[in-house]
């Protein structure tokens, strides 16, 4: 059978991180939830997903196909229903699609002819960019289960320090001396390739995906995932790193997310509450104003290839867009604009010429290519957002 995942109906809402991406390539827990998806069926994938996005993330039709709803993150019961479903069906979780049958010839898809199956059972998943953060501890719990059943971890070095060491799970190549680990509140993976460096001190449930690294005397709080090629240094809560982002110096980051290519100058802190404990309001590009969360602990929501110098000070519920780079004293407002130079004493537009040459100099250290896709997507970016960049 032929899968598909796309975007469905929070796409918008899931900005800045879907600009340049396809919602299957969000990163919660260990794994993207495509990743996630590929493990359950046992099948690539393919997406559906804005127009833009498509020569990167190509989408694959054959004459028979289930598409698969990306913001539902899925389970053993899920993954099997889905297997199952055939011509006419659907899968509805509430009101909600999760995954349809459709063949090529189908003009249009009209669930009132389809027969419908109820799916009861429970699942997570993202409609919300903070829902990555916030739901992170329950994915992780669920991606340990899947990627370490049957498996033996390679054994925990004498001079590691372990609470609960039947939760960790070292993948081959790890590197880690001298450190703690408390896996009592939840299980600790770390991948291949990784090192922590010496006396950092670690609370579970934590992600170190594939050549990660934790700098020295990191201290690390649960629910924190740091994705492939990523760093982290200083104090980290509850956070999620997508990709080759660095938070490598001293400065807390908490209740946050940073998308791929993104840097943290030395000393940049985050605010993640109010000093009136009142709930936190997030700027939504769905709806063009700041909306309300539900949330007390809110921090940064940060695009890819942003960038802030050293001392930079978020405040609770910030969010910055795609290809900014901030500098200078002062708090920058809680909305930074995709392609913005400044910080507290203004902002102006930062040209896509100069973004793509530092881009491509940050993708070489790291051995990868900026492409021409990544240019036009980037392109795109930077056009869809000329609405809210007020130079000055």
């Amino acid at each position: 059978m032929n899968y598909i995942l796309f975007d469905g109906p929070v796409r918008n809402a899931l900005l800045p991180f879907t600009f340049t991406r396809p919602v299957a390539d969000i990163r919660i827990g260990i794994l993207t939830i495509r990743e996630k998806w590929e493990k359950h069926l046992g099948y690539t994938t393919t997406t559906l997903t804005e127009e833009y996005l498509m020569e990167k993330y190509p989408m694959v039709e054959m004459e028979e196909n289930i598409m698969i709803n990306a913001s539902f993150l899925p389970t053993e019961d899920m993954a099997e229903m889905v297997q199952s479903l055939e011509e006419n069906q659907a899968l509805f979780y509430g009101d909600d699609v999760i995954a349809f049958f459709t063949k090529d010839t189908q003009e249009e898809v009209d669930f009132d002819t389809y027969d419908i199956i109820e799916y009861s059972g429970d699942c997570l998943r993202v409609e919300n960019p903070w829902d990555i953060f916030a739901k992170n501890d329950a994915a992780i719990r669920e991606d340990f289960e899947l990627l370490t059943e049957g498996r033996v971890s390679q054994p925990i070095p004498a001079s590691v320090n372990t609470i609960a060491p039947h939760n960790i799970f070292i993948e081959e190549g790890a590197k880690l001396e001298f450190v703690t680990l408390n896996a009592s509140t939840g299980p600790i993976y770390i991948g291949r390739d990784t090192e922590i460096m010496e006396n950092s001190v670690i609370r579970g449930p934590f992600a170190l995906c594939e050549g990660a690294q934790v700098k020295l005397a990191t201290k690390v709080y649960g629910a924190t995932t740091v994705g492939p090629h990523s760093r982290i240094g200083g104090e980290v809560s509850n956070s999620v790193l997508f990709g080759y982002s660095n938070k490598g110096h001293d400065g807390f980051l908490g209740n946050s997310v940073l998308g791929e290519w993104c840097n943290l100058g030395a000393d940049t802190n985050n605010s993640n509450l109010k000093n009136n404990y009142e709930e936190v309001k997030l700027w939504s590009y769905e709806k063009g104003i700041f909306a309300k969360t539900g949330l007390q602990f809110c921090g940064l929501m940060m695009g890819d290839h942003s960038k802030c110098g050293i001392n930079t000070m978020f405040n609770t519920g910030t969010v910055v867009g795609v290809s900014a780079n901030i500098f200078g004293a002062g708090f920058p407002r809680n909305f930074v604009p995709s392609f913005s130079w400044g910080g507290a004493s203004g902002f102006t537009t930062y040209i896509t010429k100069k973004a793509f040459e530092t881009a491509k100099i940050v993708m070489s250290r790291r051995n990868v290519a900026f492409t021409e896709q990544d240019a036009a997507i980037l392109e795109h970016v930077f056009e869809e957002t000329k609405q809210w960049r007020k130079d000055g």
